[in-house]
């Protein structure tokens, strides 16, 4: 009887190991034949760029202000850097109902911070090119640009703006551009853009 008892233990033991491999293996052996959804490599989900908010400048419905608007673009370092971001932000499509003073077309070609805190800010010929002339215009495009890198950037006071990287006398015949200028808030007035 003794005898009996282990082998019907062992005929458990044994037929729960062939259960457990059975449930082990089928999975694996019939994985062979269909391609795996693990095989898919996974992707990491991605992470929110960082983003600051700055003020921007936009010509007002009426074209007679240049309001300051604030609007979320990307993070960036070192100083350099975020001023980079700021003037292309700058540079880019103003949001309804506001319209743009810089000329479209006109690029950012290179931004360089010098010792004393000034920004050399090099825009390509269109800004020259496709200028719609006149003073007020003329004063939005420039105080637009330097009032953007200084408002945001404190450590930035002052800014000159260079034309297919030369100085240049005026943009439009109204306002010297040979010496970096300093931001200039006569016209501005802050809104807040809700994007």
């Amino acid at each position: 009887m003794a005898r009996r008892t282990a082998l019907v233990a062992v005929l458990i033991v044994a037929a729960l190991a062939g259960v457990w491999l059975l449930f082990s293996l089928a999975p694996r052996w019939y994985g062979r034949n269909t391609p795996a959804a693990a095989a898919v490599p996974a992707v990491a989900p991605r992470e929110a760029e960082r983003k600051i908010k700055a003020t921007l400048y936009y010509v007002s419905e009426d074209g007679l202000s240049l309001p300051g608007i604030q609007r979320d673009i990307p993070y960036n370092e070192p100083i350099v850097e975020q001023a980079r971001r700021i003037v292309e932000a700058q540079l880019g499509e103003a949001p309804p109902p506001y319209v743009s003073p810089v000329p479209p077309g006109t690029s950012l070609r290179a931004l360089f911070i010098g010792e004393r805190g000034e920004a050399f800010v090099d825009l390509s010929g269109d800004v020259r090119d496709k200028h719609p002339g006149g003073a007020l215009d003329e004063l939005f495009t420039i105080y637009a640009i330097v009032n953007a890198v200084t408002v945001n950037l404190p450590a930035i006071t002052r800014v000159q703006i260079l034309i297919d990287g030369k100085e240049a006398d005026t943009l439009a015949g109204h306002v010297d551009l040979r010496h970096p200028l300093q931001k200039n808030l006569k016209w501005t007035e802050l809104q807040t853009d809700m994007r």
